[in-house]
């Protein structure tokens, strides 16, 4: 049986000539499955994994104790510095990690004192996407999306879809080196537009992200990132230096939500959402609507008010419906009469629900349709230099 390293070797190789993207997309469940269980080693993924960015340690702190410890900490209670200890700074967890150690997201380790990226290069899924599908609603409708995504996520959501990239340790599945170059080339000789980093949290691989990205744009591709919103600033603003469009999962609208779902916080995703704005970048916003947790009209008016208000109105909104999945099987799928309640709160979108009205975009003056939608496929866009066809107003997105 060829072995997933040789499976990969082989795709990566032809990609530039056969389409390796499009062979992910068409292999059958039981052949991934089968070559999902064998397994790397730590020793493997060492051997290409680089020194991570974004972390600090007592020695490289020096006098400022903010570096390593959490605001508000007792400072004043008597502790040791490890001289091989680091403070990861890529994400809000904030996590301290002793050598041989890993942060929550399992990507990144302490390896004597140095924290290095074990999901650099080691792409566990890829797929030729419908942009929609990410969704990204106004940002190059009906493109390609040459989408990626590796082990590992700072958040423990119990609904999440992709658990099985997302809550891995990376030597869980056996995987193939990927340099940034060939996945560009790759996306390339797919004639995608656009690269999405995706599926599980991309700021766990921040360090190949912004390789990839950058090598895209000397090949003209864009880059997009779908996000929990969960990094820290000076990570995000590199991001928003490098990357195209950026669209953040906003789960709800609550610190218990966030803490008894997600393990996390609010307020790092809303610093985020406001950062990304700020900077002028391309933002949409998914709200997924779990029955009973995410779902009752305080949490969502304060949602839809909460980006009126901050972000603006120009920024499109997604209400998606929840399907029973991972550790949340006991809930029903989100009651569409749910998702046109809050529809109606704001100009939303509507997603996971094919064929319905609110998966279309509309202009805001005249209220005519200017991009239809047939699930994540586009029927018709009635645009003209990026103003609706037949009123003239601007819409807002990128749409060359």
């Amino acid at each position: 049986m060829i072995s997933r390293r040789e499976l990969l070797r082989n795709a990566l190789t032809l990609a530039p000539v056969a389409g390796g993207a499009a062979f992910f997309a068409s292999m059958p469940r039981w052949l991934e499955a089968a070559l999902a269980s064998q397994s790397s080693t730590i020793q493997d993924l060492l051997r290409t994994a680089p020194k991570a960015r974004y972390w600090t340690t007592f020695a490289l702190a020096g006098s400022d104790c903010s570096k390593c410890h959490a605001p508000g900490e007792n400072l004043t209670k008597p502790h040791t510095h490890t001289p091989t200890t680091v403070r990861c700074l890529l994400c809000a967890q904030g996590c301290t990690i002793k050598a041989g150690g890993r942060g929550k997201c399992r990507a990144r380790m302490n390896v004597n004192g140095e924290l290095r990226s074990l999901v650099y290069g080691r792409p566990l899924a890829i797929h030729v996407d419908p942009i929609e599908k990410k969704p990204f609603y106004n940002f190059l409708p009906g493109s390609d999306a040459f989408s990626l995504g590796t082990a590992g996520c700072p958040l423990r959501c119990k609904f999440c879809q992709n658990w099985t990239l997302s809550q891995v340790a990376p030597e869980d599945n056996d995987t193939q080196y990927a340099a940034p170059g060939a996945i560009v080339q790759a996306a390339v000789s797919e004639r995608s537009p656009v690269i999405a980093f995706t599926y599980n949290e991309p700021t766990v691989f921040t360090e190949y992200m912004l390789d990839i990205a950058r090598e895209a744009k000397k090949r003209a591709v864009r880059s997009v990132i779908v996000s929990c919103g969960f990094m820290n600033e000076a990570p995000l603003a590199e991001m928003c230096d490098v990357l195209d469009a950026i669209k953040i999962d906003l789960k709800g609208f609550s610190e218990d939500f966030y803490r008894k779902v997600s393990a996390a916080e609010l307020k790092p995703v809303l610093r985020s959402i406001k950062q990304v704005a700020q900077r002028k970048r391309h933002l949409e916003i998914v709200n997924l609507m779990v029955p009973t947790l995410n779902d009752d009209k305080a949490s969502v008016q304060g949602l839809v008010d909460w980006v009126a208000g901050e972000v603006g109105p120009d920024v499109p909104v997604h209400f998606t419906r929840f399907h029973p999945d991972y550790q949340l099987l006991n809930l029903p799928p989100t009651p569409i009469a749910t998702l046109e309640r809050a529809r109606e709160a704001a100009i939303a979108k509507v997603g996971n629900v094919p064929d319905h009205p609110g998966n279309h975009t509309y202009c805001p003056k005249c209220g005519k349709i200017v991009i239809k939608r047939s699930g994540f496929f586009v029927d018709q866009i009635n645009l003209r230099n990026g103003a609706c066809a037949l009123c003239g107003t601007k819409i807002a997105g990128v749409f060359a």
